[in-house]
C-alpha cells in the first residue's frame, strides 16, 4: 500500500497561466512556446476561471476559418469553464486516482478561488516514486 503527502510537496507552483481576456492567439504562443498542452485561465485577481488545452484552440481556429471569420476572439469565449480543482493539502495518492479515474493529464491547484498552482502526471509520478517503500 502507498504511504501519502500533500500535493504541495509535488504540485507546479508557477504554472503558465493566462488571462480570461487575452486574444486566443496569446494563448496558442503560450502552449507552443512552453511545449505545454495547456494553460490556467486566471482573472484579473488571478482566480482561476477556466482551462484552456490544445484541442480547444484547435476547435476554435479551425471552427473560425469553417465560418470564415476573421478572428478567434478572447480566451474565455472557448476555454472549458467547468474545471476540476484540488487544494494544495490534498493527498497525491486520491488526487492522483481521480486524474485518472476523470482522464485528467493536469490539474489546477486552488485556495480560496486562487491559482497557487497545477498538478501534472509528470509531478504525481515524481511524488510517488519517492514514497519509502519504493527507494532502494
Amino acid at each position: 500500500m502507498l504511504n501519502s503527502v500533500e500535493l504541495k510537496d509535488y504540485m507546479l507552483r508557477n504554472p503558465v497561466k493566462v488571462n480570461q481576456r487575452d486574444d486566443l492567439f496569446v494563448a496558442i504562443d503560450l502552449i507552443v512556446s512552453n511545449k505545454i498542452s495547456g494553460l490556467c485561465v486566471v482573472d484579473d485577481d488571478n482566480n482561476l476561471v477556466g482551462v484552456l488545452s490544445e484541442t480547444d484552440c484547435l476547435k476554435a481556429i479551425l471552427g473560425a476559418r469553417y465560418n470564415q471569420e476573421s478572428s478567434v476572439g478572447p480566451v474565455r469565449d472557448v476555454m472549458t469553464h467547468d474545471v476540476f480543482t484540488v487544494t494544495p493539502q490534498a493527498d497525491i495518492v486520491d488526487v492522483a486516482q481521480q486524474m485518472m479515474k476523470r482522464g485528467f493529464r493536469r490539474c489546477p491547484v486552488v485556495d480560496k478561488g486562487k491559482l497557487v498552482g497545477q498538478i501534472t502526471c509528470r509531478q504525481l509520478l515524481n511524488g510517488v516514486g519517492k514514497f519509502p517503500e519504493n527507494q532502494a
